[in-house]
């Protein structure tokens, strides 16, 4: 696994070299084994990642039905931004499918960052909501599949007379 993901990734190219010296000590590698659950849905949610190797497949348990993955995440995804964007709580689970290398941030690291470095904290942030939207953009498919699957699920089951 690479030693300093930090300077792999895309999202942090175009910073200044004094902005990446203000970055650089809020990202702190974490290396997990394969399986390793990040969060589950409910946790408190304190920290995001991005994945700079392996992949992370999200999660999700509705009330009535069974868990179902969301997505799966690579090199440049970002897992857990319920931590980014003030939640309580993380709205999902994330599981390491693979050894992973990941850059994880504590979120009231990140507040502190903004307060005292709003201008880079912005132009960060501006780059994460893009990999959240990318992210978005592709999990519709996924989502309306595993709608017409349980509908269809259920119309090809027998009508019972009750």
């Amino acid at each position: 696994m690479t030693s300093d993901p930090f300077d792999t990734l895309t999202l942090f190219q175009g910073f200044s070299p004094q902005e990446i010296t203000f970055l650089r000590p809020l990202f702190h590698p974490y290396h997990t084994p394969d399986g390793e659950i990040l969060f589950n849905q409910g946790d408190p949610a304190r920290h995001f990642f991005i994945v700079a190797e392996g992949e992370v497949i999200i999660r999700y348990k509705p009330e009535d039905g069974p868990v179902l993955i969301l997505t799966r995440v690579h090199k440049e995804g970002v897992v857990g931004w319920s931590a980014a964007i003030g939640n309580p709580v993380y709205t999902s689970s994330a599981v390491c499918v693979e050894n992973c290398l990941l850059l994880r941030v504590c979120s009231e690291d990140l507040r502190q960052f903004h307060d005292a470095h709003p201008e880079t904290a912005q132009k960060l942030l501006e780059r994460l909501a893009a990999v959240i939207a990318d992210r978005l953009r592709h999990t519709h498919p996924q989502i309306m599949a595993m709608l017409e699957q349980g509908l269809h699920s259920h119309t090809n089951q027998p009508i019972s007379a009750e």
